[in-house]
């Protein structure tokens, strides 16, 4: 590892910053993309712990009949707790990992990672705050799948990830599908009633925005 590279690592993972130049030599940088082959999914023994630098993987879990829903992303600064969870506990890895766009990563070995678990403090801190950030935010997903309607968190997703200056959200249902944890079927019935009654139009793999504040009226619903 050049010091060069060292520096920009440690801009985004301050947490590294105290690791010594010759524990440095057995990590990698490796640039991956969507056409990256991997062996990152369910049941997988992973040989290396993997913090993200740039870009974007999607974490998810298919269940026996084939639903798919996602779990969170990892994105610059962060590392999948799953991953670190499994290494930790010398156990399969419970998820799968979809690369989504031009991305690069850290590799450490598992045996060096594990060593410098044990050795460097700021590391153990960074990695514990990211598995409880985790938890809350599954948790919430849990919640939400559990306790709101799909029109709820259709609609705050629609919302949330598009903008007064861009009203088109480009995905398909299945894509929707896969983000909510529900059914194609389920999503095309709500998106075809919010078309219906005027807050979006629809066309191929597009979704057009016409009125954001009926969505958010209908996001907070419940709490009325």
């Amino acid at each position: 590892m050049n010091p060069s590279d060292m520096e920009r690592i440690i801009a985004i993972l301050p947490c590294l910053s105290i690791i010594s130049p010759q524990d440095w030599q057995r990590a990698e940088l490796m640039p991956v993309g969507p056409s990256t082959p991997h062996a990152i999914r369910e049941g997988h023994v992973l040989q290396h712990a993997m913090f993200m630098l740039k870009g974007s993987v999607r974490i998810h879990k298919i269940s026996e009949q084939g639903r798919e829903i996602t779990l969170y992303r990892v994105r610059s600064g962060q590392s999948c707790v799953l991953m670190m969870a499994s290494i930790m506990g010398e156990s399969e890895y419970e998820a799968n990992a979809s690369i989504e766009v031009e991305s690069e990563v850290l590799l450490i070995p598992v045996n060096v990672f594990e060593d410098w678990m044990d050795r460097y403090k700021p590391l153990r801190q960074y990695i514990y705050q990211q598995i409880v950030q985790r938890i809350t935010a599954v948790t919430s997903l849990l919640e939400d799948i559990a306790f709101k309607p799909v029109n709820q968190r259709l609609a705050h997703f629609v919302y949330t990830n598009t903008e007064d200056e861009i009203l088109t959200l480009k995905m398909t249902h299945d894509q929707l599908a896969v983000e909510l944890g529900t059914a194609r079927e389920v999503i095309s019935r709500v998106l075809k009633d919010f078309q219906n009654k005027g807050i979006l139009s629809l066309t191929r793999g597009k979704i057009h925005i016409i009125n954001r504040s009926a969505l958010e009226e209908i996001m907070h619903q419940h709490l009325v």
